[in-house]
């Protein structure tokens, strides 16, 4: 009896067994599921490929970069004037959503959303 007062006094008893709860956290907005992350072997990223004839498809690109995507503009079918006209549209375009322009080609122009990073580059023939 004096052991089981003891006993009691420093909480050792036979009957308490440590018992271990499960927390339940699903009503918790600070944990995420593992799952909710999307496979990247079934999600494909595409790279969009425009050929401005006119001011007004610089539009088209900037939404498309609005939309993450990356986009190659080929400028062979447009004159110069216009040509620079839209190039400096998409460099604000770009400069607003923390993007990236490069030039890729000798009319061609790679523009990428913030995410996308850009390696490397194409030596120049002149040089």
């Amino acid at each position: 009896m004096a052991f089981e007062k003891f006993s009691n006094f420093f909480g050792i008893n036979d009957e308490d067994q440590p018992v271990q709860q499960e927390a339940d956290y699903s009503n918790n907005e600070k944990v995420v599921s593992m799952n909710s992350t999307t496979d990247s072997r079934t999600t494909s990223s595409k790279i969009a490929i425009y050929q401005p004839r006119v001011y007004a498809d610089a539009k088209v690109v900037a939404k498309q970069l609005l939309n993450n995507k990356a986009v190659i503009v080929n400028f062979n079918n447009i004159n110069d004037d216009s040509a620079k006209r839209i190039v400096d549209f998409l460099t604000g375009s770009i400069f607003a959503i923390n993007g990236e322009i490069k030039r890729v080609g000798d009319k061609i122009f790679l523009c990428t959303p913030p995410k996308f990073e850009i390696d490397g580059s194409i030596p120049d023939i002149n040089e």
